[in-house]
C-alpha cells in the first residue's frame, strides 16, 4: 500500500482504521494459514461468573414470586410483593442450595443488611422487582439500595485512601459511553462550558474525547497536556502550567491512561492540586475505567471531589461490556452547582424555562439531576434511568467485589493481563522496568522510541523521512494477520501502536511481539538497501526470526 493511500486514512480515527486493518489481516491470515489476531479490541475475554450465577438464580426466584401473586393459564403473573420476601428467598435458597449462585445469594443478603443497615424485605424486594423489570426506574437517577452499594464500591475502586468526606450522588448509566455523552451535553446545556470555550485534554487519551470536542454540538477548542513516555507517562510541571491559563475551563483525563495504561502517581495528583489552589474554578473530568487493575488506585475524585466529575464503567473489570453498566459520580459539595448559581440572571431565566417543568424551584435542581434530565431531553425525564435488570447486575457485581476481602478476583484479573504483557515483552526481545502504576490492560509501543534504542538513530531518521507512520499497523495486518491500533489516533506519538492485553489467548502475545520486531528489522534492511550502509543488529533484533516480512512502503 503506497503512501498516497495512507493519506486518506489520516483523517479517520483509530477505531475506524481498525475496520480496514481487520479486513486486511483476516485475508492475510487465511493466505498465510496463520491465526488472525485482533489485539485492537479492548473487550476482555474473561467474565465474572459468581455474580452472574446469582443473577440468573435470583431471576428464577423472582418469577416464582410473580406467580405467587397471580398465575393465569396463558402465562400471566403479578408483581412481586415486599412483605416477607426476604424470608421467602432464604427458605427457597435452602431448598436449592446446590444451584450455582445459591451460596453467594445466601451470604450476600445478610452481609448487605449488616453492612448498610438495610431492611431485609425492602432490599430483597428491590432486587426481585427490579430483575423482573416491571417498573420504570424509581428514583430515576438510581435505585436507593443500589446507589448505596455502588457508592461503597466506588469508594474502594476509585477513591483509595483516605476516603473523601461526605458523599457522592451517583447516576447509573449505559456504560462509560453514555456517561461521556450525557456529561458533555449537560455541561453545555447549563452554560458551564460554551461553544468556543477551551478545555485541556490529558494526552494520550481515548479518541472520542478528541473527536467530541470538535463536534458542532460543542465546538470546543482544546489544548493538549502531554504525559510522555520518557516521564513514565506522568505530567511534568511544564505541561501542567498550561492549566493555569484562565481560558482553560476544564481538564479531561483518562486515568489510568488509554492507551498508556499508566495511573497518575501521588506526585502527579499533588501537582494537579497545586494547580487547583490557583484555579479553584477548574473543572476536572476523570474517566477511571481501568483503575481496578492498579491495586490501591487513587482517582482525582478521591483527592479533589469538589472539582471532579467521576466516570466509571464496570465493563472491563467484570467482563461485561454487553451489559452497559457505568456511573457518573458528583460530590454533594461541588463547584458545578456553585457555577450554575452564579450565572447572570438572564441565563438563570433560560435554565428556569428548561427545567421548570420538573420542579417548582428549578434553581435548586442539582447538577447531577440536570444530567439525568438532559439525558432524556428533559421532556422525558419521567422515564429516565438505567434499566432495572441492569441495575441489579450492577448491585451484584459491586457486592461480589466488596465481599471479597482478600481481593482474589482482582488478583486473578491482574494476573491474566500481566502474563500477556510479559509474553509480549519476551517477543519484542527488550527489557522493561517495573512501573507500579501500570495497569497491564493496554500497552503503547512507541515505535520511534523503541527503534532509536534497538535499531539506531540513522535508521530512525531514514524511516521518518521515507515511511508513513501508518505503515506499521498495515504491515502488521498484511504480513502477520495482526491488528493493532495506531497511537496517533489517541494523540500519542505518530510512530506508536496500541496493543490490548485483554482479549486474546495468552500464548499469542509473544507472536505479536516478534511481529513488531520483524517490522523494525524490515526497516533496518530497507535502510541498508537504500544507503549501502550496514547496521549492526542489536541483540533484540537478532533473536529467533519472526514470520514473513516484506520491505516497507517507502515514499515515492
Amino acid at each position: 500500500m503506497d503512501n498516497l493511500r495512507f493519506k486518506q486514512y489520516e483523517k479517520l480515527g483509530p477505531f475506524e482504521i481498525k475496520n480496514f486493518l481487520a479486513e486486511v489481516a483476516s485475508k492475510s491470515a487465511q493466505e498465510l494459514s496463520s491465526s488472525y489476531l485482533n489485539a485492537g479490541r479492548g473487550n476482555p475475554n474473561w467474565v465474572a461468573t459468581e455474580p452472574r450465577e446469582a443473577f440468573f438464580l435470583l431471576g428464577q426466584f423472582a418469577v416464582i414470586e410473580c406467580k405467587r401473586v397471580l398465575d393465569l393459564p396463558p402465562g400471566v403473573g403479578g408483581m412481586p410483593r415486599a412483605s416477607g420476601i426476604a424470608g421467602r428467598l432464604e427458605a427457597w435458597l435452602k431448598k436449592h442450595d446446590d444451584m450455582p449462585g445459591a451460596p453467594f445469594l445466601q451470604a450476600m443478603v445478610p452481609w448487605a443488611v449488616a453492612k448498610f443497615g438495610f431492611e431485609p424485605d425492602k432490599f430483597v424486594h428491590e432486587l426481585v422487582d427490579s430483575i423482573i423489570g416491571d417498573h420504570y426506574p424509581v428514583p430515576d437517577r438510581m435505585l436507593v439500595h443500589n446507589e448505596q452499594v455502588v457508592h461503597e464500591y466506588l469508594q474502594w475502586a476509585m477513591c483509595g485512601t483516605p476516603r473523601p468526606k461526605g458523599k457522592f450522588n451517583i447516576y447509573a448509566v449505559e456504560g462509560g459511553t453514555a456517561a461521556m455523552c450525557y456529561i458533555f451535553k449537560s455541561l453545555k446545556s447549563n452554560r458551564i462550558i460554551n461553544p468556543g470555550d477551551t478545555i485541556a485534554l490529558g494526552v494520550p487519551i481515548f479518541t472520542p474525547y478528541l473527536e467530541m470536542a470538535h463536534l458542532e454540538d460543542y465546538d470546543l477548542k482544546y489544548i493538549e497536556v502531554h504525559a510522555k513516555q520518557e516521564n513514565k507517562f506522568q505530567y511534568t510541571d511544564e505541561e501542567l502550567k498550561k492549566l493555569l491559563d484562565p481560558k482553560v475551563k476544564a481538564f479531561f483525563i483518562v486515568n489510568p491512561g488509554n492507551p498508556s495504561a499508566v495511573a497518575l502517581s501521588p506526585d502527579s495528583i499533588k501537582k494537579i492540586g497545586t494547580v487547583l489552589k490557583k484555579r479553584p474554578d477548574l473543572i476536572l473530568l476523570t474517566d477511571d475505567v481501568y483503575g481496578t487493575f492498579v491495586p490501591g488506585f487513587r482517582s482525582l475524585m478521591g483527592e479533589y471531589p469538589k472539582n471532579t466529575i467521576g466516570v466509571y464503567s464496570y465493563s472491563k473489570y467484570f467482563g461485561c461490556t454487553g451489559w452497559r453498566l457505568g456511573t457518573i459520580a458528583i460530590h454533594e459539595d461541588n463547584i458545578f452547582d456553585q457555577m450554575i448559581a452564579a450565572h447572570p440572571e438572564p441565563i438563570k431565566k433560560l435554565l428556569d424555562k428548561r427545567y421548570g417543568g420538573l420542579t417548582l424551584e428549578p434553581r435548586k435542581l442539582a447538577f447531577i439531576d440536570r444530567i439525568v434530565a438532559d439525558s432524556r431531553d428533559v421532556a422525558l425525564n419521567h422515564t429516565a434511568g438505567l434499566s432495572l435488570p441492569q441495575q441489579v447486575m450492577m448491585t451484584l457485581f459491586s457486592l461480589a467485589e466488596l465481599m471479597d476481602k482478600k481481593k482474589d478476583y482482582q488478583k486473578a484479573c491482574i494476573g491474566i493481563v500481566k502474563k500477556r504483557v510479559a509474553a509480549t515483552i519476551e517477543g519484542l526481545g527488550i527489557d522493561v522496568g517495573e512501573n507500579k502504576y501500570f495497569d497491564y490492560y493496554y500497552g503503547l509501543i512507541d515505535f520511534e522510541f523503541w527503534a532509536r534504542k534497538y535499531v539506531g538513530e540513522d535508521v530512525v531518521k531514514w524511516m521518518k523521512a521515507n515511511v508513513h507512520p501508518l505503515d506499521i499497523v498495515f504491515r502488521l495486518a498484511e504480513d502477520h494477520g495482526i491488528v493493532l491500533l495506531n497511537g496517533s489516533g489517541f494523540a500519542a506519538p505518530d510512530w506508536s501502536v496500541r496493543i490490548s492485553f485483554a482479549n486474546l489467548d495468552d500464548h499469542v502475545y509473544d507472536d505479536i511481539g516478534r511481529a513488531v520486531r520483524a517490522i523494525a528489522r524490515g526497516y533496518r534492511q530497507a535502510y541498508e538497501a537504500a544507503t549501502g550502509k550496514t547496521v549492526e543488529p542489536p541483540k533484540a533484533l537478532s533473536k529467533a526470526p519472526a514470520k514473513t516480512g516484506k520491505a516497507p512502503n517507502a515514499k515515492r
